[in-house]
């Protein structure tokens, strides 16, 4: 949502990849060669497979595993990629060679417990994923052992785990800084969010429910990117960057990238912020108050060129008393929206 709400100049990055270039076979094959030796080197996924929301190349071609691929894949005896996948047998593995293990083309088969770029507090451990962490291990054995897998499997869940108490607590902050009233601006004093409503970006799903985070029962918000107060953007990218950068690297073998860059070291540093900037809002508050000032937001917060792009905007000036739901009622994934807070 904090993509399709922008101008299509604006997200160029996004509807390049996520059209239909994920259908077409020359994506990855190439058009006009079409060699399947071509489609094995990891250098195919990294037009797509990149940036701060799906950090999987850069993770990868900074791990152990990508310098190995960097440094020997000219030589054919340490990659061979006339042979089939299924026939390969690399001095270190490829993106390939890991999510299209024997050659399929399902790329999540071959990953482990994904959960929203491992942006969810999931517990790891559970029955549900165990299909899925056993099969992530069977790929690690060709060239580890199974011991030395599952400890790299323990590692990642516990720097997931560690990133989510951040993550909960920064959430935390803004959610508290709001419902006293707070926040600022407001989710009143904004333009209308992408649906076309003032719904608190951060009232996720069932995580906060009820009139006092804007909107009526049951209805979610949606990250905000663009026109959000500071401390909103904070959370977004704390858990839309930092956390995912957390979780890929671990996953791809790149632990100094889960840890400085802007990995776990970047966490510590936007809760910092968030602390900061609530602290700010509160003693100007109590000065506010103490003075008699009754501070009122600024118009820009509602109306300016940038945002008369926006879809919600847009939504409430063409089609009053709507919003996306009552305009796009399909496809069905669209009525989350409107589902139960237990579900």
């Amino acid at each position: 949502a904090w993509s399709i709400e922008r101008p299509p100049g604006d997200t160029a990055g996004c509807t390049f990849c996520h059209t239909s270039s994920e259908e077409r076979c020359s994506t990855c094959h190439q058009r006009h060669q079409f060699d399947p030796a071509v489609a094995r080197h990891s250098e195919q996924c990294k037009a797509c497979h990149w940036g701060k929301d799906h950090r999987d190349w850069e993770a990868y071609d900074i791990s152990i595993h990508g310098v190995v691929y960097q440094v020997n894949k000219w030589n054919p005896t340490q990659f061979d990629f006339s042979k089939k996948l299924s026939d390969a047998d690399y001095v270190g593995p490829t993106c390939q060679y890991c999510h299209l293990r024997g050659g399929h083309h399902n790329v999540q088969r071959l990953s482990t417990v994904y959960t929203s770029m491992g942006m969810s507090n999931a517990d790891r451990g559970a029955p549900l994923w165990k299909e899925k962490r056993d099969t992530w291990v069977s790929v690690c054995d060709d060239c580890h052992s199974p011991r030395f897998a599952r400890e790299n499997l323990q590692a990642m869940d516990e720097a997931c785990k560690d990133a989510g108490l951040k993550y909960t607590e920064t959430f935390k902050v803004a959610e508290n800084l709001m419902l006293d009233g707070m926040g600022e601006p407001m989710p009143k004093d904004l333009a209308p969010d992408w649906s076309g409503q003032h719904i608190w970006s951060l009232k996720i799903g069932a995580y906060h429910d009820g009139p006092k985070y804007g909107g009526a029962q049951g209805e979610s918000g949606e990250f905000r990117m663009s026109n959000c107060s500071d401390i909103e953007r904070i959370c977004f990218e704390s858990v839309g960057y930092w956390m995912t950068y957390i979780m890929k690297g671990m996953a791809h073998g790149s632990w100094n990238d889960a840890t400085y860059c802007d990995g776990s070291f970047g966490m510590d540093r936007w809760l910092v912020k968030a602390k900061a900037a609530s602290e700010q809002a509160r003693r100007f508050t109590a000065l506010e108050k103490k003075t008699g000032i009754n501070w009122v937001p600024s118009e820009f917060w509602r109306k300016g060129d940038y945002l008369e792009q926006l879809t919600g905007t847009r939504i409430v000036k063409e089609f009053p008393g709507k919003t996306i739901f009552d305009l796009c009622p399909e496809p069905g994934w669209l009525d989350t929206h409107h589902a139960p807070a237990e579900e």
